[in-house]
């Protein structure tokens, strides 16, 4: 039988992981200084991340899970312990690239290790279901599909995983700062009203570590940007609290559709 260790981040998907595989995980850990709310963990640091790879084989762990949002962290050479040390000139690398090379790379320390790496998703398929609410006008269809060619443009630089489109503009294109801070940010431009947030999976994405996410607290800011919908690629997307987001869309008034992949 597998024993799973989960790597948890910030957000509500290490809590939904947790509350719905209690008998599965058997430990729980976290980068230091990004503690998941509401999960009991143990910190690491990323200076001792070759330590923690080898106590997790040690006691038999066998699957891994990342689940949750973290920042690149600093790396102090002080603190590094001797089973870091080997990986290091790879870590610096990998501080340095782009946010999918970056997590392929750590993914590597894991696996090299004979560990499996595991997507929510996979543990958790419910993840991927839609509560599709509401219908797009033909106005919100045009800007989906502009969304979506816009997405698909800008993918392979690995750039981010959303854009808002409104009367066929582009307003904004997330970024490092993420989905909340591009919603926020439109709360203080006045262009055309109405407008569509679209997420996907960007090109070459591993989805075992960087899956997008929605939430309640996405419509409600989505909502505050005068945007009209949401809009999502069918199996690109984990939907971490269903029904928080079915009742934030009836209260917003908001439509959230899943389009074909």
């Amino acid at each position: 039988m597998s024993k799973l260790a989960l790597v948890a981040g910030q957000g509500g998907l290490p809590h939904r992981l947790v509350a719905a595989l209690p008998d599965q995980i058997a430990t729980v850990v976290h980068l230091d200084g990004f503690a998941p709310e509401g999960v009991t963990s143990t910190a690491f640091r990323v200076e001792h991340l070759g330590s923690l790879i080898a106590r997790l084989v040690a006691e038999g762990v066998s699957d891994v899970c990342f689940a949750g949002a973290i920042a690149r962290p600093a790396l102090d050479p002080a603190a590094l312990d001797a089973a870091t040390l080997p990986l290091v000139p790879r870590m610096m690398q990998a501080l340095q690239a782009a946010d999918d090379a970056a997590l392929r790379t750590v993914l590597s320390f894991f696996e090299e290790a004979g560990l499996r790496v595991v997507g929510a998703h996979e543990l958790l398929p419910d993840l991927l279901t839609v509560p599709e609410v509401g219908t797009p006008s033909d106005r919100a269809r045009a800007d989906i599909d502009r969304a979506a060619a816009v997405h698909a443009a800008l993918a392979p630089l690995d750039v981010g995983q959303g854009c808002v489109v409104a009367a066929g503009q582009v307003l904004a294109v997330e970024a490092m700062p993420g989905t909340d801070w591009m919603l926020a940010s439109l709360t203080h431009f006045h262009g055309p009203k109405g407008g569509v947030l679209f997420k996907a999976a960007k090109a070459g994405q591993d989805r075992r570590v960087d899956m997008a996410t929605i939430g309640p607290g996405t419509v409600t800011a989505a909502a505050a940007a005068g945007l009209s919908g949401i809009a999502v690629r069918q199996s690109d997307v984990l939907v971490l609290d269903p029904e928080g987001v079915s009742d934030a869309l009836t209260r917003t008034g908001l439509f959230l559709t899943a389009v074909a992949p």
